[in-house]
């Protein structure tokens, strides 16, 4: 009997501490939607003595899955400059490619600074090049409502150099 009166007094008690109440929270009331971010970028080739500089622009869709972690594809241009010879003495031209990729963005502190990895392709399209490469970017930044600045390490297997680059872009709502 005792057994049984303490199996429902648990029960009670279950049931009874277990109410939900509604909570006024705006991170539990955050509104998944897309952001557009045009972007241009700066970079200094680490490996190579090819390319002296980067320069290009992209476009940045990211889709909110939380206050706190997205999805991102971005394209743009990208333009390597030439700075040297290769090891033949031969001129080495600029190398302009359009990345496609998709990423994931992590925000870890004050919702505001973030990592980020991006991952897919680079078709090289000036100068007699017709190689894409896969490529990998990952980096680290911060973002508020309209600003985001970031720095990424980005590798082009193909393309036989990698950068570090700087990214300041613009990003709304849409």
């Amino acid at each position: 009997m005792k057994k049984l009166q303490f199996i429902c007094l648990a029960a009670f008690a279950f049931l009874y501490s277990n109410a939900t109440f509604a909570q006024d929270n705006a991170a539990t009331n955050y509104d998944q939607g897309f952001r557009l971010g045009i972007g241009l970028n700066g970079g200094i080739p680490t490996d190579t003595d090819d390319y002296d500089f980067s320069l290009g622009g992209d476009v940045r869709l990211q889709y909110d899955l939380s206050k706190r972690t997205s999805l991102t594809l971005t394209t743009g241009f990208t333009n390597l400059f030439v700075g040297g010879k290769d090891a033949l003495g031969n001129d080495i031209k600029d190398l302009g490619f359009i990345p496609a990729k998709a990423g994931f963005k992590a925000f870890f502190w004050e919702d505001q600074f973030y990592v980020l990895g991006e991952v897919g392709a680079g078709f090289a399209v000036t100068n007699g090049y017709n190689d894409t490469t896969f490529l990998w970017a990952p980096g680290i930044g911060y973002a508020n409502k309209y600003i985001d600045v970031s720095v990424r390490y980005e590798d082009y297997d193909k393309f036989n150099t990698n950068q570090v680059a700087l990214r300041l872009a613009y990003g709304f709502d849409l």
